[in-house]
């Protein structure tokens, strides 16, 4: 290719060296990440907002993408996180009266370097036989296999400790609604704005905590809870959180978790955590309650499980731990419960997203329990 000659179309090239090709969508650019697919039929405005997207490349297995735009309500955070979008077939004129602008040139004025075009079926298919891998996207570079030698030079998710790139910088507070009941210090290491409206719905007045934050910034606030978010990276990584999360069970404080606060309060408790072949992203997703025996149809984004025994008890010192929740699909574990020696629950955490954004509304529960939980029922 001669100096300054202008690249045609886009690439996606997977560390494999398997190679798509298409149209730039989005920014144009270069792009790395790590490859991911996610099952939605609608939600990509909470999906690309969602923190724990931080650099993934995610594919839309839907084929369609882009339909109703982008609105000012439905944004999980202040920007949009993932680090490159790929879709089939984007709707280049949106069509809903909530729409502002459409996804092309939100991507855009964001800056995040996308693709079309692609057969994301195939695409999908592959990551589900080789697993999720890094990737580049591409509508600059020309050489697929010299795009491929940068690919592997990129970082991994394994090994990375990615929360307080996606956290809060300052704590902040939102306000009970109708009076408070509660107050509880929410740790963000990823936090969806929905999360936060679900608590002040149910009378919780929420203390949002940077990632790094101390026991001693936990105990400032006189919490009757702690939560800890949703975020990326690998929870092996994350030590000073498990950490933190061990000194608040030691007082007895009553916590609950989801997503990557599950897999931080299974390693408090002892157990491992491994990374998943190609994770679970999407909000269809069956789960079933083993406490209730109910299954959920949830909302999920993890590529990391625990490690815990599903049909026994675990003894650790602050308690007996059990696993609650475990997914139809391939038996990962979905959520933990810890009790004391009289079978009283103190604290449990799920895998899965009972914020339900974007997704069914099926685990709302659980902000209730959290609240029961806080009450010493």
């Amino acid at each position: 290719m001669s100096a300054g000659a202008a690249v045609s179309g886009a690439m996606l090239v997977l560390e494999d060296g398997r190679t798509f090709h298409g149209e730039p969508y989005g920014a144009e650019g270069e792009t790395f990440g790590e490859a991911v697919f996610a099952t939605g039929m609608s939600g990509y405005q909470e999906t690309l907002t969602d923190p724990s997207y931080h650099r993934q490349v995610v594919v839309m297995t839907a084929p369609h993408v882009g339909n109703t735009g982008i609105n000012d309500e439905d944004a999980e955070s202040t920007r949009i996180w993932v680090s490159g979008y790929v879709v089939r077939d984007p709707a280049r004129t949106p069509s809903s009266w909530r729409s502002k602008r459409s996804l092309d040139a939100e991507l855009r004025a964001q800056g995040v370097v996308g693709i079309s075009g692609v057969d994301t079926r195939a695409l999908t298919r592959h990551l589900r036989e080789q697993g999720a891998m890094r990737v580049a996207i591409s509508s600059v570079a020309d050489d697929p296999e010299a795009l491929r030698q940068r690919v592997l030079e990129s970082g991994e998710m394994a090994g990375s400790d990615l929360a307080a790139e996606v956290s809060t910088p300052a704590p902040y507070l939102v306000p009970a609604l109708g009076g408070r009941r509660f107050t509880v210090a929410v740790v963000d290491l990823g936090l969806k704005s929905t999360t936060s409206r679900m608590l002040a719905a149910r009378g919780i007045e929420v203390h949002v905590l940077p990632a790094l934050a101390s026991l001693e910034d936990v105990l400032a606030v006189s919490p009757d809870g702690v939560f800890f978010s949703n975020g990326p990276g690998d929870p092996a990584a994350s030590t000073r959180q498990v950490e933190l999360l061990r000194q608040v069970l030691e007082r007895g404080i009553p916590y609950f978790g989801i997503c990557f606060g599950n897999q931080l309060f299974g390693r408090a408790l002892g157990f491992g955590t491994y990374k998943l072949r190609y994770g679970h992203r999407g909000i269809n997703q069956p789960v079933r309650d083993r406490t209730t025996g109910r299954v959920e149809v949830t909302s999920h984004n993890h590529g990391f499980a625990v490690d815990a025994p599903v049909e026994t008890t675990t003894r650790t010192p602050y308690g007996e731990v059990s696993v609650s929740h475990v997914c139809l699909n391939d038996g990962v574990v979905e959520g933990l419960e810890l009790r004391d020696v009289h079978g009283r629950l103190k604290a449990f955490s799920v895998q899965y997203h009972p914020e339900a954004a974007a997704g069914p509304h099926d685990a709302a529960y659980l902000f209730d329990r959290f609240c029961r939980l806080m009450e010493g029922c």
